[in-house]
């Protein structure tokens, strides 16, 4: 899970899986052609996505195709934040307050 979180961590890495969301299926260029760097910076990325299995990727012929796989992000959705959802909002009711009052 470390990789996954070290993965999400760059805002690169965020906007390239937003891509691949929206549109699944691209190529190394397509993903990269509206980012500012270099080919081989966008590889590393994916690299770093595809350890962390956020991205799953298929040979098409000579074109390697990139997928985003959801799976790591919704077990930390159950892990980490599946456990908040069940906790009564009346409970933080007074965390805001005590914090606002000592500045």
């Amino acid at each position: 899970m470390t990789d996954t979180f070290s993965a999400l961590s760059d805002p690169t890495r965020r906007h390239i899986l937003d891509r691949l969301s929206e549109t699944g299926g691209l190529t190394l260029t397509e993903i990269g052609a509206d980012l500012p760097m270099t080919r081989q910076a966008v590889a590393k990325h994916l690299a770093v996505l595809e350890a962390a299995e956020l991205v799953a990727s298929q040979r098409d012929g000579r074109c390697k195709r990139h997928y985003l796989n959801p799976m790591p992000l919704a077990k930390i959705a159950r892990r980490w934040l599946g456990r908040f959802e069940e906790v009564p909002l009346g409970a933080m009711a007074g965390y805001g307050a005590g914090f606002g009052a000592s500045r």
